[in-house]
């Protein structure tokens, strides 16, 4: 059997985060609806899976809201459900930057579709940053991006305050999974006062749905928090596993700390 996976966000004021934690919940039992769903004052944020007609289902329930009519789905695939349950959870962020003055729902940098992304990367003057954390950049990344070496996503204004000189002299643009983070980094810088920022709109896993790997710059795997741990080229499930010892991505069957195969 094939399943339906559908990652989607939006930034978006929520004052009724406990009542559309209710709603979601008994819509999602209702449509055995298996993944995480974050909800905040600053929007939604999920990745979802379950049969066709049942994530249909429980997509078009949520699009009847008017707050969620025009939220972006990037969808793909997979032979077994990557969630063993779902989870629905209030939380202060839907993604943790621990900056309150980044309002993404107010403003954010330029959207770059998949189609025009590589135009951009064309362009010499392009200061292009890997919003991700430093175990996903290792895996796979757009050549010549630059790895911030964050742990967490909250430690990207240490380096955007490390790099500002740099990024308001520049024209920045970033990428990340599914778009939540560069989104979010996008409001930051321009909150700092840098002028010119581009986000990949949809993501690594936009670009990966609509993009032919005969036209791609992507390198290597995306990972995914879910158990199909890497996404690759038609958003395929990956070749990685998680080492047993510090439970990253890693090649099959490799483990990190004793540098053989397991």
């Amino acid at each position: 059997m094939t399943f339906g996976v559908a990652a989607f966000y939006k930034f978006v004021a929520i004052d009724d985060c406990d009542a559309l934690k209710a709603r979601l919940e008994a819509l999602g039992i209702a449509q055995s609806i298996f993944g995480t769903v974050l909800i905040a004052p600053e929007g939604v944020n999920g990745t979802i899976a379950a049969g066709a007609p049942r994530l249909a289902a429980f997509l078009q329930d949520l699009s009847l809201d008017q707050r969620f009519a025009d939220i972006d789905i990037k969808w793909s695939t997979c032979s077994a459900l990557p969630f063993r349950r779902l989870k629905i959870k209030v939380k202060p962020e839907i993604v943790t930057m621990g900056a309150p003055e980044a309002k993404p729902a107010e403003r954010t940098g330029t959207k770059v579709s998949p189609q025009a992304w590589n135009t951009l990367l064309a362009d010499p003057d392009i200061f292009l940053i890997d919003t991700r954390n430093s175990f996903e950049v290792a895996v796979g990344s757009f050549p010549a991006a630059i790895n911030p070496q964050t742990k967490a996503f909250s430690d990207f204004p240490t380096f955007a305050h490390a790099q500002l000189d740099r990024l308001k002299h520049a024209k920045v643009a970033m990428f990340c999974t599914g778009g939540i983070r560069c989104e979010k980094a996008s409001a930051y810088l321009l909150d700092l006062g840098v002028r010119d920022v581009f986000q990949l709109d949809g993501g690594i896993l936009k670009y990966l749905e609509v993009i032919p790997p005969d036209q791609s710059l992507w390198q290597g795997e995306c990972v995914v928090f879910d158990e199909r741990i890497s996404v690759d080229h038609g958003v395929r499930k990956g070749t990685l596993t998680l080492c047993p010892v510090c439970g990253n991505p890693v090649a099959a069957r490799t483990c990190c700390l004793i540098g053989a195969d397991a």
